[in-house]
């Protein structure tokens, strides 16, 4: 089997003004194969991971009542009763109902990695990725966060990428619909797939690259 060379992507870099001021490289994981059968597994994962697990149903021993024995053992030409809670009787317990668990499930370290490989790949096949060369906001302002993706040209939903943690921005997004600020740490397959562009801070590349090679 011949190995296929994959070819660096070059996108734009733009300013919060939406004026181009370079171009750059994006990590290897961008033109990486896209793998339907893994994106679905891992979404798969994530949505069970994200299940409450609280459906419950009483059994026989947790229904009020039905201590005293409904009638006698012999002689009434009825059918042998126990208690009024037995799961036959209306009123009664619930044989193998749900009882309260958790759906999580995890795939391999190696599986999620290439999961989220695909899904930046995804991304990049269809024109979706954006790259941005600094997106700081001083205080939180819903409205300056709106002004900025409207003159980039977003209406639609977008996942920002941050290198790290940045509290200013997450707020200046909260009230905005579909629209989410996340760290290169919290990168997962669900939300880049989910949302329509992927707009990437430049600083947060080389941490992507680093995560995905490691």
């Amino acid at each position: 089997m011949t190995m296929v060379e994959r070819a660096n992507i070059e996108v734009p870099v733009v300013d919060p003004r939406n004026a181009e001021i370079g171009k750059v490289t994006l990590p290897a994981a961008f033109s990486d194969q896209v793998r339907d059968g893994l994106l679905f597994e891992q979404v798969l994962s994530q949505r069970a991971s994200r299940r409450s697990g609280t459906a419950s149903t009483k059994t026989r021993a947790e229904v009020r009542g039905g201590g005293k024995k409904p009638w006698k053992q012999k002689g009434t030409g009825r059918a042998r009763a126990g208690s009024s809670r037995s799961p036959i009787w209306r009123g009664g317990g619930t044989t193998f109902g749900p009882r309260p668990r958790s759906y999580a499930y995890r795939l391999p370290r190696s599986a999620r990695k290439a999961a989220l490989a695909s899904a930046l790949a995804q991304k990049a096949r269809d024109g979706q990725v954006r790259v941005i060369d600094k997106l700081q906001i001083d205080q939180p302002k819903t409205k300056r966060m709106r002004e900025i993706l409207l003159t980039l040209g977003i209406t639609g939903s977008v996942l920002i990428v941050a290198p790290g943690d940045d509290r200013n921005l997450e707020l200046s997004t909260r009230n905005l619909p579909y629209t989410r600020v996340m760290s290169v740490a919290g990168l997962n397959v669900y939300d880049v797939l989910r949302h329509e562009i992927l707009l990437i801070q430049r600083d947060a590349l080389p941490a992507i690259e680093e995560r995905l090679s490691r």
